[in-house]
Order: C-alpha cells, then structure tokens, then sequence
C-alpha cells in the first residue's frame, strides 16, 4: 500500500521538479562555456555521488554493507548510460544548440525507451504509444529539417542530442530488466553517479578535453551553474523524484515529461536571449503532445505500488524506463 504525504507536500514536490529539471538546460549550457562537457559531468556527479554515498555511510553508522562485485558492474553500466553518455553528450549538444530546442529532443526519451523496450525485449506497444512515437518523430523534423531563411542547426551537435537519450533509455532499461543493484535507493544513486563520473574523466581524456582544458579560463558563471546543477539538479532534484515515487501518483510525478522542455524553452530566450521561433513553438507543441501520449499509454491501466526500496532515483535523467510501478525517467539533463 502507498504510504500518505500531504497533498500540499506533494504538489510542492511536484512544482519542484518542474523548476529544477527545466532549469538544468539553462545550467548546463552556462557551465560548458568555460568547462568542457564531460569534465563538467565528472565534477558534478562525481561530488553528488560521494556527498550521497557518504551521507548513507553516516546514516548507517558503519553497518553499511560493500557493495558486491555484480552491484558495482552494473553501478558502473548504469552511470556510463544515464550519466556519462546521457548527461555528457547534451552538454556536448548545448556548446552549438540551444537549450529550449536541446531540451525538445531529450523529452523524447519515453519514445525511444518504448521503441526499444520492443527491439531487445519485445515488449508489446500500445497503438497509442506508436502513434505517439510517430508523432515525436515528425516533431524531430520539424526542429532538424533544413528551411530556407532559418539557421540549420550544427549536425554534431544534433547527432549528440539524438543519442544523449537513446543512452539514457538504454540504461533504464537495463536498470529495469537486468541490474543488480544495493537496495538503499540513495546508495544505488550514489554508485552510479560515482561510476558515471569515472567513465565521463575517461571520455575527456581520450577526447583530449583534459589535455586542452584550462581550470584559469573557467568563469564564475561556470562555478556557479556547475555548483547549481550539482546541489539542486542532482541532490535536491533526485532526491525529490525518488520521494514523490513513494507518495505521488504515476499521473502527477509524470506532469514534469511535458512542464520541463516549456521551462528550457522560456529561460532560454529571457536570460540567454535566444530566439523563439514559429517552428520552434510548433515543433515544441507536436513533441509535448508525442510525449503525453506515450507516458499515457504505457501507465494507462498500470496498478500504482510503492516503488521497491531497491529502485535506483536516477533510474529514472532523466527522466528507468520505468518499471510499471514507476514514473518514466527524469529527462537526461537532472
């Protein structure tokens, strides 16, 4: 049985995810001016993911169990999908793309979990949820398709925004169907943050970012946002989706899938002063309603349980394709 919250508790949960995740397009593009993208997601996930690991520590007062080998495999999996692969590549995306428009191409994360739930897994998919996909794929070419008159947008850039949430979707599929992984949910949390961190430094050596990175050039901007993503993207945001999985209806706690892009898209053009244009809105509406009919299809029906203790927060990000007694994925920005 689900236990009970207030529902002003709930709705302010609620609210904060829809700030927080909607926010965190605008905080990764300030932190990847001066910091490059993967050193940005070690930084920032390697501290929240010790600061969770050692806050659990404490909690247990040394009866805190060492992970298993399999635990820390799968830990080390999970971060290099959701975080590593994830989170860096829409840093990567945000250096040439803007936000509200980067922001679009990750809420479509439930699509391509549903598409490939049927390829690996061979999960049925409600009429519903392909005429969603098919929708949120016309959204995908509203946005990327060249127009005579408007600026294409940098083919890098968008490739990366394309597989920032095929990443993603992976690894929530993973963490549904095979991953082992410790039962406390902020210690699960905290390994894979840890493990997504070690494989983003590994990522930015090989692609040379820490051989050209210059810590002199960073800006305080850069501090501050890197600061912002880690406490309240990461810490606050987790920790709020991980507690509203116990209290809120699937229903509620997915309302931030079609809240958070609208949130990229207007902090985008009021602080950064980008532009918001026809397809832009247009593009921004087809992908919202793609996203609804998805999340719908697939909860719809669903019996609504208190998440297993052992259900790892950043399996959802974000945004887990859910398992049926959980909401999608935080967007792969958290």
């Amino acid at each position: 049985m689900r236990s009970t919250a207030s529902p002003i508790a709930i709705w302010a949960g609620i609210l904060t995810l829809w700030v927080v995740w909607g926010t965190t397009y605008l905080g990764i593009r300030l932190a990847v001016d001066t910091i490059p993208p993967f050193i940005m997601v070690a930084v920032r996930f390697g501290t929240a993911g010790l600061l969770l690991v050692a806050f659990v520590a404490l909690r247990e007062r040394g009866a805190l169990r060492p992970p298993t080998r399999v635990e820390l495999r799968d830990s080390l999996i999970l971060g290099a999908l959701l975080v590593a692969i994830g989170n860096g590549l829409v840093g990567f995306g945000e250096q040439t793309i803007a936000t509200g428009v980067a922001a679009l191409f990750i809420a479509l994360m439930p699509a391509w979990a549903a598409a490939l739930a049927r390829i690996i897994f061979g999960e049925r998919l409600p009429t519903l949820a392909i005429f969603g996909i098919v929708i949120g794929i016309v959204g995908i070419a509203i946005l990327s398709w060249p127009v005579e008159g408007q600026i294409a947008l940098d083919p890098v850039g968008l490739v990366a925004l394309l597989l920032a949430p095929i990443g993603w979707a992976l690894g929530s599929l993973y963490s549904q169907k095979r991953a082992v992984l410790p039962r406390q949910p902020l210690l699960a949390t905290g390994y894979q943050m840890i493990g997504g961190a070690l494989v983003g430094l590994v990522i930015a050596a090989l692609s040379g970012e820490l051989a050209t990175f210059q810590p002199a050039a960073v800006t305080d901007r850069s501090i501050l946002a890197i600061v912002y993503l880690t406490v309240v993207g990461s810490l606050i945001g987790y920790t709020t989706y991980g507690w509203l999985l116990r209290f809120a209806p699937i229903s509620r706690v997915t309302t931030y899938a079609y809240v958070n892009p609208i949130v990229a898209v207007v902090l985008g053009a009021i602080i950064l002063n980008e532009p918001i244009s026809p397809r832009t809105v247009v593009a921004s509406i087809v992908i919202i309603v793609a996203v609804a009919l998805i999340v719908t299809a697939r909860t719809r029906g669903v019996h609504v349980r208190q998440a297993p203790a052992g259900a790892p927060i950043t399996a959802p990000p974000a945004p887990a394709e859910p398992r049926t007694d959980r909401a999608p994925s935080p967007s792969v920005s958290d």
